[in-house]
C-alpha cells in the first residue's frame, strides 16, 4: 500500500464505532505458496462480503512451547513473502515483532506491528516499535488486567505514536487453559483505543498437547458473536486451509472452507449492534 492507500484504509478503521474489520491469516508462513494461496482466498472473500481485511501472518513464532516447535520462515524470507502479499493483493500486513531491532526492519512491508501477549510490558521493546510511527497491535498478555495493558499502551505513547489498538486474547494462562473476561471490552474501550478480540487464540490450550498449544476451534463462533455484541473495532482470527496439518495453532485455527458464512453472520451482527444505542444501567 502506498501512503493515500494507507492514509485511506486506517481513516476506516479508526474507532470501535466504524465496521467491524478483520484480521486474519495462518499462524505462521508455513512456505510461499501457502502464503499466497490464503491471502488470495482471503482477498477474494472480502472483496465479496466487503469488508476489510488485514492480512497476518508471523514470520518467526518465537515463544513456541517446544524447541522442536516450527517457528517459521524466518525474518529474510518472511520479508519477502509477505512483500508478495501486499503487492500482489494490496492487503495491509500485521505481523509479530518479538525483538527491538526487530522494528526497525519490519517497517519496509509491515502497516501494523503487533505485540506477543507474553511481550506486553516489554518497555524497550515497546518504546522500539512506538518510534516507528506504524500503528500497533498491543495484545494484553494473559497475565495482566485491563488497566495494565493500558499502562502498557501509555509506555507506546511516550515516544508521540498514537494510534495503539487494544487487542484481548484471554486471561488466567497457567493451568492449561484460557477464559474471557468479557468486561474488559468495556474497560478497555473506555480508554479510546480501537479493541480487537483475538478470538482464536482465546480457545487456545497452552501447551495442551505437551510439545506444543492444543485449543478448540467449537468455542470460536460463541465467543465471537459475545465480543461483536460490544461493539468493538475488529476480530482477529487465524486461518488454515487445513488445521489437522498445520505447522503452529491448527486446533484453534478456523477452516477456510467454513469462513464465508460465519463472517457474514458476524458483519449483519456488527451492524445491528452499532446502529442501535446501548442502554445505560447505573
Amino acid at each position: 500500500m502506498n501512503n493515500k492507500q494507507d492514509k485511506k484504509f486506517f481513516e476506516k478503521i479508526r474507532g470501535n464505532e466504524q465496521p467491524l474489520f478483520f484480521i486474519m491469516g495462518p499462524c505462521v508462513i508455513e512456505s510461499e505458496s501457502h502464503t499466497l494461496k490464503v491471502a488470495e482466498f482471503l482477498k477474494k472473500l472480502s472483496e465479496k462480503l466487503n469488508f476489510n481485511l488485514i492480512f497476518k501472518s508471523s514470520f518467526d513464532k518465537a515463544n513456541r512451547t517446544s524447541i522442536d516447535g516450527f517457528r517459521g520462515a524466518g525474518l529474510i524470507e518472511g520479508a519477502k513473502i509477505l512483500s508478495r502479499v501486499k503487492s500482489e493483493f494490496d492487503l495491509p500486513i500485521i505481523t509479530d515483532v518479538h525483538e527491538s531491532w526487530q522494528a526497525a526492519e519490519v517497517v519496509s512491508f509491515a502497516d501494523i506491528l503487533q505485540v506477543p501477549a507474553f511481550l506486553c510490558r516489554q518497555t524497550d521493546l515497546l518504546l522500539a516499535i512506538g518510534r516507528t510511527g506504524k500503528t500497533i497491535n498491543l495484545k494484553k498478555g494473559q497475565f495482566v488486567t485491563a488497566d495494565a495493558i493500558e499502562k502498557s499502551a501509555k509506555k507506546i505513547e511516550s515516544t508521540s505514536n498514537k494510534s495503539i489498538w487494544l487487542c484481548e486474547r484471554g486471561y488466567a494462562f497457567g493451568y492449561g487453559d484460557l477464559i474471557v473476561d468479557f468486561r474488559n471490552f468495556t474497560l478497555m474501550k473506555s480508554y479510546q483505543r480501537p479493541v480487537i478480540f483475538d478470538v482464536t487464540h482465546s480457545v487456545q490450550k497452552p501447551s495442551g498437547q505437551g510439545n506444543c498449544s492444543g485449543g478448540d476451534r467449537g468455542f470460536v463462533a460463541d465467543l465471537a458473536i459475545a465480543a461483536v455484541a460490544q461493539g468493538i473495532a475488529g476480530l482477529f482470527l487465524e486461518v488454515h486451509d487445513n488445521p489437522e496439518k498445520a505447522l503452529c495453532d491448527g486446533p484453534n485455527s478456523l477452516r477456510l472452507s467454513q469462513l464465508e458464512e460465519f463472517i457474514k453472520y458476524l458483519i449483519e451482527l456488527d451492524s445491528l449492534v452499532k446502529s442501535k444505542e446501548k442502554p445505560l444501567i447505573s
